[in-house]
């Protein structure tokens, strides 16, 4: 009875002393496994008389229950101990600002679209949008542009089958909205989106890249309602103390036909490397709506007239924020897109 006691008293102060689980667990194969002093005892038993065997017995199976009693709940004392640790080394301070999530910007010919839009929307126009793919009719026909006419070769034209192709420029909107609209005036309507020609890539051109074009039909519209609306809308791009010049030109589907230079915006109209040393940039073409195409749209040119301009948006982006190289707006680079927050 001694030995049982003197073990209890040493394995208890072990327990209680022990620092990790992994020493709890030498203790308890220690005390408690086929070799340990626990076992031993009850190798012993043989030795001893009928009447003490189960004395003995019940003594060493209480020292057994008292040890796995023990060693289980300083296993748990340990486990919440090294639990705490591993809490207070990984604890969070919520004291600090969280990590603002990045978010986007619109890209840069967004940004132009949505200015001229918005101008455009204040002056009366409606937004009217199309279909990339559109019937030779309306890209070219009706447009004053029959098939054998020699301004198809201007714009070198990606087909999918004889009848359909990519539209080559926004035109075909217009066109769609004048048979649609006949005839009914005024007309007032801004045709955005993408067109494609086949173009070599370089930094001033691109086998796709985006358009707006404009068309207003009325009574009695003149080329100084569209000097009117061009000059307007390059004060509003460019500045205050923008000027406009039209400069003779020929479009099919226009007649008489212009080209539009806007002053320079760097030097004022001075002269430099910007404008070439003239003091104009030409920014787009414009000019009154053919007869003809009033005509074949159900129109009488007798009573009513009309002004059309096309500008690219690729082109104002880069005159407006100064870059050198179409190719940037494509090639998706996240340092030139963010430099482009918001309009001005």
């Amino acid at each position: 009875m001694k030995t049982i006691e003197e073990l209890l008293q040493e394995a208890t102060q072990k327990i209680q002393d022990v620092k990790d689980s992994s020493s709890l667990n030498d203790l308890r194969v220690l005390y408690l496994g086929k070799k340990g002093p626990v076992q031993e005892l009850m190798k012993g038993m043989k030795d001893l008389s009928k009447e003490e065997k189960p004395i003995f017995g019940q003594k060493v199976n209480q020292l057994k229950q008292d040890l796995s009693k023990m060693i289980e709940e300083k296993k748990e004392q340990l486990a919440a101990l090294e639990m705490q640790k591993k809490i207070e080394s990984e604890k969070i301070d919520i004291t600090l600002p969280g990590r603002k999530p990045e978010l986007g910007n619109a890209h840069p010919l967004n940004l132009v679209r949505q200015e001229l839009e918005d101008l455009f929307i204040g002056l009366g126009y409606q937004v009217i949008e199309g279909d990339d793919i559109v019937d030779d009719e309306y890209c070219f026909e009706r447009a004053n542009i029959p098939k054998d006419h020699p301004a198809r070769d201007m714009q070198d034209s990606l087909y999918i089958d004889p009848n359909r192709l990519l539209r080559t420029h926004t035109t075909a909107i217009q066109m769609v909205v004048l048979e649609e609209s006949a005839p009914n005036l005024p007309i007032k309507v801004v045709c955005p989106g993408k067109v494609y020609r086949r173009d070599d890539d370089d930094a001033t051109h691109s086998h796709q890249f985006m358009q707006m074009e404009g068309l207003v039909i009325g009574e009695k519209v003149t080329l100084a309602d569209l000097k009117g609306t061009l000059e307007f809308m390059a004060r509003k791009l460019f500045g205050q103390d923008r000027q406009i010049r039209f400069r003779p030109s020929y479009f099919p589907f226009t007649e008489p036909s212009v080209e539009v230079d806007v002053s320079c915006h760097i030097c004022n109209g001075k002269g430099c490397p910007t404008c070439k040393g003239t003091g104009w940039i030409e920014i787009l073409g414009a000019g009154e709506v053919h007869p003809n195409v009033l005509k074949m749209a159900g129109y009488d040119p007798k009573k009513c007239s009309g002004f059309a301009f096309g500008v690219g948006i690729e082109r104002v982006a880069m005159l407006k924020y100064g870059i050198d190289d179409i190719r940037h707006f494509y090639t998706n680079d996240k340092r030139f897109n963010s430099t482009f927050k918001r309009y001005e």
